[in-house]
């Protein structure tokens, strides 16, 4: 039984159920009414948190349009807009992310990290990631410049986030390297290095990783501001990374082995964790 979300307390049941099935709860100390969803993050909204977070996986995972995700679900009933979609997206994309990151797994010692170019409107927006040795995506930043602040500014981000610093970093030929590796990790040892090269360290993982948010980005109209493309891209990180396999889907999703499993099999673990992620997600979340 829920407790009270303002003072805690254990609650009173009152007789029979709402018009969505849930059972009303009274707190005995504060005298306010309930339901066990009350406390949920999709708490509020007019659609179930099923509808949501199918809408939210259709847009991360797959090349489509706000719109196109919106007619979908209007051929199943649900009349909904494309900014609706959009503001979904916007909303529990970075929670679904905060979430998962407690399944990932272990990251690596040893970070690749490069830039990317967005443009939209001639404005060019710059894209930090950073992939471990196993090609794991350690974090993503979108700034509005590339300079030393930038650099900072991202490995201070991927270091507090995993509570964890790098042993090496492997990056191309950009200055700014230096200095944010230096005063971020200063035990880490810095591989200057490029993309193509016949031996030794190459940039080449992390270059190959960008091939996904390339792809996602060509069939749209680009990202219009860094506060909300970094949502975006946060979001579209975490369902890449519970598709890879990055995420132990076995911790959310029982029974399910992921050495055994088929792609199908696969499709399906990744829809039901997305459903234990959503359901543990809070309004203070």
């Amino acid at each position: 039984m829920p407790t009270c979300l303002t003072c805690q307390q254990p609650p009173t049941k009152r007789d029979g159920y709402d018009r969505r099935g849930r059972q009303p709860c009274t707190c005995r100390r504060c005298r306010r009414d309930f339901t066990q969803l009350s406390g949920s993050a999709f708490s509020g909204y007019r659609w179930p948190a099923e509808v949501i977070l199918a809408a939210i996986r259709w847009y991360l995972r797959y090349p489509l349009s706000a719109r196109q995700v919106a007619e979908l679900l209007a051929e199943r009933g649900v009349d909904v807009s494309a900014q609706t979609v959009l503001s979904w997206v916007q909303t529990f994309g970075t929670l679904l992310a905060k979430e998962s990151d407690r399944y990932r797994r272990r990251l690596g010692r040893r970070w690749y990290v490069d830039e990317l170019f967005l443009c939209r409107g001639g404005k060019k927006h710059y894209l930090y990631r950073a992939v471990d040795q196993r090609g794991q995506v350690v974090d993503v930043l979108l700034r509005e410049r590339r300079d030393l602040a930038s650099a900072e500014a991202f490995f201070r981000r991927a270091v507090k986030r995993w509570m964890l610093e790098p042993d090496q970093v492997v990056s191309d030929h950009h200055q700014p390297y230096v200095k944010a590796v230096k005063g971020v990790s200063p035990g880490a040892i810095r591989i200057r290095t490029g993309l193509h090269r016949r031996r030794g360290e190459t940039t080449k993982s992390v270059e190959r990783s960008h091939v996904a948010i390339r792809d996602r980005l060509r069939c749209s109209r680009g990202l219009k501001s860094v506060i909300a493309g970094q949502r975006f891209l946060e979001g579209f990180e975490a369902m890449q990374a519970l598709s890879r396999g990055d995420v132990r889907l076995s911790q959310l999703v029982p029974g399910y082995r992921p050495t055994m499993a088929t792609h199908q099999q696969r499709v399906r673990a990744v829809v039901a964790a997305m459903q234990v992620l959503g359901a543990r997600l809070s309004r203070a979340g």
